[in-house]
């Protein structure tokens, strides 16, 4: 279930592990909201100059092709460490203990696996369009203003490693919590309460992250 995780930290190194990633993650998110806010000012100038000056922004949609990666695929590693991800819990929010931290390990294992994948496929995508030897370093560009488009080939892979690094930080933090046993695991999302649930949305709302998160 999106929106109702919560992610504890200490001061091991496995927290200071996913601290660090988790500012990654965070400048790309960022980078991927500014991309959405930049595609707004594109579609008004673009408009604009359609409806005022009979003339819209040349080669908008070659700018709309370059910037879908930045709003696709840079905010699902943030995503992830928050459990903000659509999934089914009817399942595993009832199993607490050892049984839940066996559960979420295997299952976060198979999409790691899946994500190693798609980052092979992914770079050997952007690899087919990068050539040093061509003009702007690209065998392809789009069709409009002839951007070239390896570089929003590249962004895939480079968002895609990301969550595979999240992905085995959490195997390791949630086969921690089976060995240990723990009652509060760090470093992976915990489903919360209603009750937390609600003080996470008052904090947000009122801009401020709850004490260890």
């Amino acid at each position: 279930m999106a929106g109702s995780s919560l992610v504890l930290s200490d001061d091991s190194r496995l927290s200071k592990l996913d601290q660090g990633l988790y500012r990654l993650e965070t400048a790309l998110a960022l980078i991927s909201g500014l991309a959405v806010f930049s595609l707004m000012i594109l579609a008004v100038v673009s408009v604009g100059g359609r409806n005022f000056f009979q003339q819209p922004l040349p080669g908008y949609i070659d700018w709309i092709e370059q910037a879908m990666p930045l709003i696709a695929f840079m905010g699902i590693a943030y995503t992830q460490r928050d459990g903000g991800h659509i999934r089914m819990d009817m399942l595993v929010g009832k199993l607490r203990g050892r049984p839940l931290y066996l559960v979420e390990m295997f299952t976060t294992l198979a999409i790691l696996i899946f994500m190693v994948l798609i980052v092979w496929g992914s770079w050997a995508h952007f690899a087919r369009s990068f050539d040093f030897g061509a003009p702007l370093w690209s065998r392809d560009s789009s069709m409009d203003i002839a951007l070239p488009l390896w570089p929003a080939k590249l962004l895939a892979p480079v968002a895609f490693s990301v969550i595979c690094l999240r992905l085995a930080l959490q195997i390791y933090a949630f086969g921690r919590a089976f060995v240990r046993n723990d009652t509060s695991p760090i470093a992976v999302p915990l489903v919360a309460d209603a009750a937390t649930q609600a003080a996470m949305e008052a904090e947000h709302v009122s801009g401020h992250d709850m004490g260890g998160s």
